[in-house]
Parts: C-alpha cells; sequence; structure tokens
C-alpha cells in the first residue's frame, strides 16, 4: 500500500489524550502538514482522509488528530472554545517537533482554518498556511445557534449540528468573540493559500475575500466551483490535495530537500511506488525516496497527458543508464567527453524483421537508441564508447531473462 496511516496519541492543551493519526507514504517524508478539521467534524471526515491521504502520497506527511471532546479524543466538548482549539493544534505541532518533524505545512478546513491562522504564529518553522472554506473570524459560527443564542448566553443550551447533539456554553460565545484574526492574517509572515467555493452555503464566499484581503503576499486564491463545504465529492477532495501539493512545494521545497537528504540512506533502497492519482482514468503519482513525478497516458487512448506513458518511462530508464555509464568510462579513461545525449524510441516490430532477434513469430519490443556525443573525440574512442553503451545495466536488463514476483499488500 503506498500510504500508511499510523494510530497515535498526544497530551492536548487541556490535559485529555487526543487521538491522531500520522499519514505518510513510503521511505522518509519530504515534509510534515499538520491538519486541522472543521467544527464539530472529527479527524475522519472524508475530506481530512482524502486530502492527508494524497498528500502521503505526494511526499507530504500529515498529522490530522480530534479536537478535544471529539471524535476519539477525551475530554467534553462543552469545556472547549475556539482558545481551546488552538492550544490543541500547538500540542499537535509540538508532539511533531518532538517525536519526528515541525510541520512545515499548515491546512484548516472551515473553523480548523480560522484556527490555523491563529495559531501559526506560535509555530516558526511553518512556511505555509492552507484554509479550506474558513471563516476570516470565529465568530462568524454564531449563525449555527441563531435558535439557541438566548438560552446559550443564559448557560448553556443542547443544540443540534449535522445531525448530532452538542453543549454548547455561554464561554464559547464569549470566546470566539474575541479574537481578531485580521491582525494575525497580516502579521503571519508565512504564504498562504486560500480555497473557497463561491456557493458555500456555511461560510460565505466573503469570508475568503477578507482573509485574502487581509493576508500580505505571497498569498493565493483557488475557487473550488461548485464544491460543497465539506468537500464530500472526492473529485473536489482530490482536487484540494493536487493544487495544495503543487502550490507548497514552492515554500517547503527548501526544507524538504534538506531533510530528504538528512535522511536518504535511511530509506529503503530501489524501491518505486506507483499509485493513481485521480486524474483522469490513467493518472498516475510515481514516488522514488523523496522525488515524485507522473505517469499518464494521450489524450487518444483516454488519459489526460500528465506525464509521460510507462514505455516512456522505460525508454527514459534506457536512456538515463546509457548517459550515466558513458559518463562513468569517459572519466576514468580521461576521454575528452564534454557532453553527451541520447534518445530513445520504442515500437512494437513483426519478429520477422529483426535479423538479430531468436524469436522469428509475433511482435517484438524494439528500442532505437540514438547517442550523440560531444568534444575532443577520435574515431577510435567514438567507437569504444558506442560498445560501452550495449554494457549500460539497464540495457542489459532489457536481454536478460528477469523474474517478476507479484504479491497481494497484506496477504
Amino acid at each position: 500500500m503506498a500510504v500508511t496511516s499510523q494510530k497515535i496519541a498526544f497530551e492536548g492543551a487541556g490535559g485529555d489524550l487526543l487521538e491522531a493519526r500520522l499519514d505518510k507514504g513510503p521511505g522518509n517524508p519530504a515534509a510534515y502538514a499538520l491538519f486541522a478539521h472543521c467544527f464539530t467534524c472529527s479527524k475522519d471526515i472524508f475530506a481530512a482522509t482524502r486530502i492527508a491521504a494524497a498528500l502521503a502520497e505526494r511526499g507530504i506527511a500529515v498529522l490530522r488528530f480530534d479536537f478535544t471532546g471529539l471524535g476519539a479524543s477525551e475530554g467534553d466538548f462543552a469545556n472547549t472554545n475556539f482558545s481551546s482549539n488552538v492550544g490543541d493544534l500547538v500540542a499537535a505541532a509540538n508532539w511533531l517537533c518532538e517525536e519526528r518533524k515541525a510541520p512545515a505545512l499548515l491546512i484548516g478546513h472551515s473553523l480548523g482554518g480560522a484556527a490555523v491562522l491563529a495559531a501559526a504564529e506560535k509555530m516558526p518553522e511553518a512556511r505555509a498556511v492552507a484554509t479550506i472554506g474558513a471563516p476570516a473570524d470565529p465568530g462568524h459560527i454564531r449563525h449555527l445557534f441563531k435558535d439557541d443564542i438566548d438560552e446559550i448566553a443564559e448557560g448553556e443550551a443542547e443544540v443540534v449540528l449535522a445531525g448530532r447533539s452538542f453543549t454548547v456554553r455561554k464561554q464559547f460565545l464569549d470566546d470566539i468573540s474575541g479574537h481578531n484574526l485580521a491582525d494575525r492574517i497580516a502579521n503571519l509572515k508565512k504564504a498562504i493559500l486560500v480555497f473557497h467555493a463561491p456557493r458555500d452555503d456555511y461560510v460565505g464566499i466573503e469570508n475568503a475575500g477578507e482573509i485574502f484581503a487581509a493576508a500580505k503576499h505571497p498569498k493565493s486564491f483557488v475557487s473550488l466551483a461548485d464544491a460543497d463545504h465539506l468537500l464530500t465529492r472526492k473529485d473536489d477532495a482530490v482536487y484540494v490535495a493536487d493544487v495544495l501539493a503543487a502550490w507548497a512545494s514552492r515554500y517547503i521545497g527548501a526544507a524538504a530537500g534538506e531533510d530528504a537528504a538528512e535522511n536518504e540512506d535511511e530509506a529503503e533502497a530501489g524501491v518505486v511506488t506507483v499509485a493513481e492519482n485521480g486524474v483522469g482514468k490513467f493518472g498516475q503519482d510515481i514516488t522514488v525516496g523523496r522525488h515524485l513525478f507522473h505517469a499518464d497516458e494521450p489524450a487518444a487512448v483516454g488519459g489526460k497527458n500528465t506525464g509521460p506513458t510507462p514505455y516512456q518511462l522505460l525508454s527514459a530508464a534506457l536512456g538515463a543508464c546509457t548517459t550515466m555509464t558513458l559518463r562513468l568510462y569517459a572519466d576514468r579513461k580521461k576521454l575528452a567527453l564534454e557532453r553527451v545525449a541520447v534518445e530513445v524510441s520504442h515500437d512494437k516490430i513483426h519478429a520477422e524483421d529483426c535479423e538479430a532477434c531468436e524469436t522469428q513469430e509475433g511482435k517484438i519490443d524494439s528500442f532505437r537508441r540514438t547517442i550523440r556525443l560531444e568534444g575532443d573525440l577520435d574515431e577510435a574512442a567514438r567507437a569504444r564508447l558506442l560498445e560501452i553503451a550495449d554494457k549500460c545495466p539497464v540495457h542489459r536488463t532489457l536481454h536478460s531473462e528477469i523474474e517478476i514476483v507479484t504479491v497481494l499488500d497484506g496477504a
């Protein structure tokens, strides 16, 4: 399986034990992210799990947790408020700092987005912040209690949110009214990306405008078209993850590269992970250690053409191996090889058209490799380098008998 989800627990701001999941891909993560879920939701809501998995597939490990009194976490929701949520976020970041690596990316959904904006100043290592359907002011959620405001103001009331009953106390209303996020956003000193759906029925699009206006550059806004507030459609969650991963790489890439370089020797050698990324019918994410690239098929056969085809990747492997082999040989023999380039194409041909092939029936794979050598090389050196090209390990693999063992994960 490309992504693993490890169950963990840590102490929240109020001393209660908070349940969490750490989603990561194979090898060492390039960076860590912290995800704050929506109001009264949990870490296991579809948007959180899908976005976390997609980021993990792209080399960004994600810690998602249940706020105090929600999901599988301990504590009484009635005793919590926006400030305690911010405290829980800081506790989660501290756990990452102590057990893994400080989060480079902060992600918040709905009220969780407001919470990460409020908590970001306490996480100096974080370089980027993303909000999804977030209110510009935590006080915005007062409208959820409009039928019970008077009763809550007198002490507490049982309110029904998303089909579930919660006790909301006066201290909660008082707390959400006491936060000025505009100043914190203006002084964020981190890159910010604002996702919002124009037709969001819970948090109006004007909130995205206020967040964006308060933020300093670098800042970005992405419209989620007709998505709903909870991103219940898979395509919407995948889209957010794709855009988020691409955007974050610009701001956390330097730190990610340093972390990966430090841990490169610890990664499992030779393992390549390929997983569907939800882009069209054939889109794939390929992860090799700290490296991420894509594969796809042309539009003519039903793909989106977001990356090379499998046979093009195989051709690339042959070409790269050839140039590396020639470079090693030229350097060892002190040949004046300034630059080498290889062009590889693949085709299926009739076996009878291949004079050097033992197989004479059906079709065979044919790779055509054209090598360009630049430098002050005599004919003897060029001829020798042409011979050496056939000694490239991938060339030998393609010519030799190989074994492919296939097993089911978990079997």
